[in-house]
């Protein structure tokens, strides 16, 4: 009797197998193929595809701001896996392989650009004063991507950046250009927002924001005072994936035009930056599938309708009304960029009396660096 019992002890031995790591592999597998089949990860790696391609073919609109509920597609992805991989305490997890969600570029060939300008006025004056705007998309990635190199290359007299995501404590030595008077306004939450402004002479005051407590802190607005013209640098808010800010977007319309109404009355207004929108169809690849989406909804057009009929021209169409295919944005993934799948969401706006002093505003959509590329204004003053 006590041999059989010894006997099933040993063959219940043999087929003991322990659980944390039986869980481990199944985790790393699920991880490294997502399903077991090989078929059928073959068939959701197609339909991912598919999905993907048919986001940079309606060029839907992207944004890092996921406070404005604008989550970036990746994260989803990326959120999961790391889940997963907290639950199973293994390896660092292996990454699909990526199907057709090409990236663009990130670094430019700044030896290959012309920036210079023989630009005049209408009647015949050569422009004096650039100034360059740019959505930088984290200026600490920028750095990175040696974005800030433009500079150098473009040397406006007055850059504005959008989109900075840094507060002032946290500014990276690289930010800190010789040769320009610096204005920093960052966002109460550090990593969100922020706008700067760079200045080769200097202003003869400088305000942040724009009267809205709420939208103030947000770190969206820097008005500098020159002695013949405001310029007013504004990030405006997104309303979001679905929509969901869209009545904080309106507001902020509101705000912003009675705003410049105040300082147009004392001297001539220039509006630089990202205003995220499409203003007309000609202005994104895609207008009929994305009349729902962010930054082409008819309220949004509507907006910057109802702004310039308050007495101010967009620079750029003024000079190209009927000038296709220049954008300011990309989306990051499916390659975008280079198939030129964009929206022209970045502004100089200007008041109409001012638009005599307008030589030229060019799009240098060949700088890389950002998800969008920066602008350029040339003015005579």
């Amino acid at each position: 009797m006590s041999q059989r019992r010894g006997a099933k002890r040993a063959a219940a031995k043999k087929t003991i197998v322990p659980p944390v790591e039986e869980e481990i592999a199944t985790n790393s597998l699920e991880e490294e193929t997502g399903t077991s089949s090989e078929e059928e990860r073959i068939t959701k790696s197609q339909r991912n595809s598919k999905k993907q391609q048919k986001l940079v073919e309606e060029g839907e609109q992207r944004s890092d701001e996921t406070e404005d509920g604008d989550a970036k597609i990746e994260n989803k992805k990326g959120k999961r896996t790391g889940n997963r991989q907290q639950k199973s305490n293994s390896e660092p997890l292996k990454k699909v392989a990526k199907t057709d969600g090409k990236l663009n570029k990130t670094d430019s060939d700044f030896g290959s650009l012309d920036f210079t300008s023989k630009s005049k006025t209408k009647d015949g004056k050569p422009w004096n004063l650039k100034i360059s705007s740019w959505n930088v998309s984290g200026i600490r990635a920028l750095i990175k991507k040696n974005g800030l190199d433009f500079l150098k290359h473009e040397d406006p007299d007055v850059f504005c950046m959008q989109e900075t995501k840094c507060s002032t404590k946290n500014l990276p030595a690289e930010a800190i250009i010789d040769g320009y008077h610096k204005y920093w306004c960052a966002a109460e939450k550090d990593g969100y927002s922020g706008t700067s402004l760079f200045s080769k002479v200097k202003p003869l005051s400088v305000t942040y924001g724009i009267g809205d407590k709420e939208q103030d802190k947000e770190g969206r607005t820097i008005t500098a005072e020159y002695d013949k013209f405001y310029l007013v640098n504004v990030y405006v808010p997104n309303s979001g994936r679905g929509l969901v800010t869209l009545p904080k977007r309106l507001k902020w319309n509101q705000v912003l035009k009675d705003y410049l109404k105040k300082l147009d009355v004392k001297k001539p207004v220039i509006l630089c930056g990202d205003l995220n929108v499409a203003h007309n169809e000609i202005d994104l690849t895609n207008p009929k599938t994305n009349t729902k989406n962010a930054g082409f909804t008819k309220e949004e057009r509507e907006g910057m309708t109802e702004l310039l009929e308050e007495g101010y021209i967009d620079s750029f169409r003024h000079l190209y009304p009927d000038k296709t295919g220049s954008y300011t944005f990309w989306a990051y993934f499916g390659n975008a960029r280079a198939k030129n799948v964009g929206w022209r969401l970045d502004y100089f706006v200007l008041s109409e009396r001012f638009v005599g002093n307008v030589c030229d505003c060019v799009n240098r959509s060949d700088v890389y660096g950002s998800d969008h590329c920066p602008i350029t204004l040339f003015l005579n003053v």
